[in-house]
């Protein structure tokens, strides 16, 4: 099942050409849910993508795949760090950092807007996203843009290449496993 999704949602992340990637999924249990991320795990954390789910209600999941090497750099950053303190985040450590996300996203009304940092998102975009309440940007793709359209139209453009090539693939019998770039 979660198989279908990574293809469909994270492939930009199964190449290693993005930080992370989340979906929304329903599920029987939390049980079963837990079984198989700690089952894909086992195949996908070699290879340097692990999947973690930031929130479990009414038999739906919100699962991130991420890689942790690239997360752990994108949030050393001295200016991330400090933004990151807005919303409480004391330090930037790939573990503590997800485990106060994924709080926020349990406990908040609101979806926590420095999510964006946690897939890759430049940081000004994120910062213009909260300072115009959505609103003003230059460009939507992914995210919405505020500072570097041009950089950011052709990551839309290669993410979106990205999941046509896989999504190809995969129909054509190729597993998650073979897709999943090792990095």
């Amino acid at each position: 099942m979660i198989e279908r999704y990574l293809i469909g949602h994270c492939a930009p992340a199964l190449a290693g050409i993005k930080t992370a990637n989340l979906f929304d999924m329903k599920v029987e249990s939390e049980e079963v849910l837990n079984e198989q991320i700690a089952q894909w795990n086992v195949w996908l954390v070699p290879r340097g993508l692990t999947l973690r789910c930031l929130r479990y209600r009414n038999q739906k999941a919100l699962v991130y795949a991420y890689r942790r090497s690239r997360l752990e750099t994108d949030l050393s950053h001295p200016e991330t760090a400090e933004f990151m303190k807005r919303f409480g985040y004391e330090q930037t450590d790939p573990d503590y950092a997800l485990e106060r996300l994924s709080k926020r996203i349990r406990e908040e009304d609101e979806f926590p807007h420095e999510i964006g940092l946690f897939l890759g998102y430049p940081l000004g975009d994120v910062i213009g996203f909260i300072e115009n309440a959505g609103q003003n940007c230059k460009c939507c793709g992914c995210w919405k843009v505020y500072c570097n359209e041009c950089e950011a139209v052709k990551l839309f453009a290669q993410y979106r290449k990205c999941r046509e090539v896989y999504m190809r693939l995969w129909s054509q019998g190729r597993s998650v496993l073979q897709l999943c770039r090792c990095c």
